[in-house]
C-alpha cells in the first residue's frame, strides 16, 4: 500500500475536504465518501455551492485549489443552500486507516499491460486500470446481500471509474458523437441541447474506460514526497441504475428534476459502490 498519508491527501484531492487520521471511529464510509464525491460533483453542476450531509453537516462544492475568483455557480431556490466566498472553507474529516483502507486486496497495476487480453465484470468488459496503483477500501460484507457485486461472475456489478470533472456536458453534446472539429456536427448537436432539455443527462457520471477517467481526473501536489499524482474512484455501478450514453464510454445515474436531497442521496447510493482508490504519478 502507498503511504498513508499519500492515501489521505489522495481522498482530499476528490472530496475537496480535509482528510484526517484518527485512531478512533471514522466520521465516513467508503461508501459515504463515493457518496460526497458524486452528489458534490451533481450539485455543482446544478449550480449549489454547499452539500448537506447527514451526520457532517454542510460541505462546501466549491473547489478550493481551482476556485475562479471572477465567477459564481448561479443559486437555485431549493435544495442546498448558498454560502459568500468566505464561507468556502475546507470541511475536517477523520478516517480510521484501519477501517477505511484493505490492504490485503490492494493491486498495482502500475507495470501491468493487458495488451488484448479480455477480461470481464458482471458479463461486461472490464478495462483494468493498466499504469495506476490501487489502494483497496474496505468494503467486503459491509451491503445487504454479500459481496456478489464485487465478483467476477455473471451477478456481479460491471467496473465504472469516476474522474471528479466527469459532468452533464458529456450528457449534453458528447452523447451526439460530435466534437469541435466535427462542424457542423457539432454545432447542431450543440443547438439541439438547447433546445430539448432530456438530452442533457442529469445526474452522475462515470465511465468504463479508465483512459475516458484520466482526461477528466483530479490531480494534486503531494506534501509527502513533493510529486503530483493524478487519482480516480475505482467503483462498481448497478446495471439497473445505470444509463448508458450514445458514447459507449459514458454511463449515467439518472436523478429525476422532481428528487429532493434525500431520493437524490439514496439513488446515489443505490447505484454506485466504491471499492479502489486509483493514484499514478502525473
Amino acid at each position: 500500500m502507498p503511504d498513508t498519508k499519500l492515501c489521505l491527501e489522495a481522498l482530499s484531492a476528490l472530496s475537496g475536504c480535509n482528510i484526517e487520521p484518527t485512531s478512533g471511529v471514522s466520521h465516513i464510509t467508503p461508501q459515504d465518501f463515493v457518496n460526497i464525491v458524486a452528489l458534490k460533483e451533481f450539485y455543482k453542476q446544478e449550480g449549489f455551492k454547499e452539500l448537506e450531509y447527514p451526520s457532517l453537516g454542510t460541505l462546501s462544492l466549491q473547489d478550493i485549489d481551482d476556485q475562479d475568483l471572477y465567477s459564481s455557480p448561479p443559486a437555485l431556490p431549493e435544495g442546498p443552500s448558498t454560502a459568500g466566498p468566505e464561507e468556502s472553507l475546507r470541511t475536517t474529516l477523520k478516517i480510521n486507516p484501519q477501517d477505511f483502507f484493505h490492504p490485503q486486496y490492494d493491486y498495482d497495476f502500475t507495470n501491468k499491460k493487458d495488451g488484448n487480453k479480455k477480461f470481464l465484470r458482471g458479463n461486461e468488459p472490464y478495462i483494468r486500470p493498466c499504469g495506476w496503483n490501487r489502494v483497496a477500501l474496505r468494503v467486503m460484507q459491509k451491503y445487504d446481500g454479500g459481496d456478489v457485486w464485487l465478483g467476477t461472475g455473471k451477478d456481479a456489478w460491471p467496473v465504472s471509474y469516476h474522474g471528479q470533472n466527469m459532468d452533464g456536458s458529456l450528457g449534453i453534446i458528447l452523447t451526439h458523437g460530435g466534437s469541435p472539429n466535427d462542424e457542423p456536427k457539432f454545432l447542431d448537436a450543440a443547438a439541439a441541447s438547447l433546445v430539448t432539455g432530456e438530452t442533457r443527462g442529469r445526474g452522475v457520471y462515470s465511465t468504463p474506460d479508465i483512459k475516458t477517467a484520466e482526461k477528466y481526473c483530479k490531480k494534486f501536489k503531494s506534501k509527502v514526497d513533493g510529486k503530483t499524482y493524478k487519482v480516480v474512484l475505482q467503483n462498481r455501478i448497478n446495471p439497473e441504475k445505470r444509463q448508458k450514453c450514445q458514447r459507449e464510454d459514458i454511463w449515467l445515474v439518472y436523478i429525476p428534476k422532481e428528487y429532493n436531497d434525500v431520493q437524490t442521496r439514496a439513488i446515489v447510493q443505490e447505484s454506485i459502490r466504491p471499492y479502489g482508490l486509483l493514484l499514478m504519478q502525473a
